[in-house]
């Protein structure tokens, strides 16, 4: 049996009756890299089999960031480890949708890249008003095409979905509720009591009905999961590329990436 007192990159409390899911990595504003996912993937188990757990928060420790996506700094443009990439990242992806409980985002700070992907799949989000929203993907030779893109034109529309995309600006919190990408705003300091507010809402509606409606509203998008398991395979060629490794290397080397290269 996991035992989350063994994490050392994840936090895993319950409160109540909800599980809190923790990305403890606040110097690197709670990037992730292999062993961060895997303990999210054994702390979401966790959360799906305990019959007291009627609700599952994820957040990022600290008071900068939710998360900010891959850590760059810990590949050379591909990770080494399990899943399609190197990462499994497409299966904490599939357990956020698929874990029976909702789930929700409590962003405290920056959801970006890779973040903002794993705040977008989250069943609600609830955002502190200092928190920030946005991809980076084209700036650091990356992409997560599938939950990352499509799932995205779901949520804000195909047009925004590709200026956030393609222009990688960031977006305040009242914007990305405007949009579509958050649920509530509030001021930072009141972001634990919202996230109560609603944990505490859930753990006295009926588990089964909120199953089948996640069920539900999850079976009109789950198409997208074959497009993200072929995206991922075709990342990964990606990463193996020279404009690929090029953001990288800017990235660690702290400069502007030079892709003019390789415009065909």
């Amino acid at each position: 049996m996991t035992d989350p007192k063994q994490f050392t990159d994840v936090i895993y409390e319950v409160r109540d009756r909800a599980s809190w899911i923790i990305i403890n990595r606040p110097k690197v504003y709670n990037a992730f890299r292999g062993q961060t996912l895997e303990e999210l993937i054994q702390a979401f188990h966790l959360a799906a089999n305990d019959r007291q757990v009627a609700s599952i928060v994820l957040t990022g420790a600290g008071e900068k960031a939710f998360c900010t996506g891959g850590d760059q700094s810990a590949h050379e443009g591909q990770y080494d480890g399990r899943g399609v990439v190197g990462l499994p990242i497409d299966e904490l992806q599939g357990l956020i949708r698929d874990v029976p409980k909702p789930v929700i985002a409590r962003v405290n700070g920056f959801a970006i890249g890779g973040g903002n992907v794993l705040a977008t799949l989250c069943d609600l989000t609830i955002a502190a008003d200092t928190a920030q929203f946005g991809q980076v993907g084209p700036k650091v030779g990356s992409v997560d095409a599938g939950w990352g893109t499509a799932f995205l034109a779901r949520h804000v529309g195909d047009k925004k979905a590709r200026e956030i995309w393609f222009i990688n600006d960031r977006y305040t919190a009242e914007q990305a509720r405007e949009m579509g990408l958050v649920n509530k705003v509030v001021p930072a300091a009141q972001l634990d009591a919202a996230v109560k507010d609603w944990t505490d809402k859930l753990a006295q509606r009926s588990p089964t009905a909120i199953a089948l409606a996640k069920r539900s509203f999850n079976a009109d998008s789950d198409n997208i999961r074959g497009i993200s398991n072929f995206a991922l395979h075709a990342v990964k060629m990606f990463y193996d590329t020279a404009e690929s490794k090029e953001g990288v290397s800017a990235f660690n080397e702290k400069r502007e990436p030079d892709f003019h290269k390789f415009v065909s």
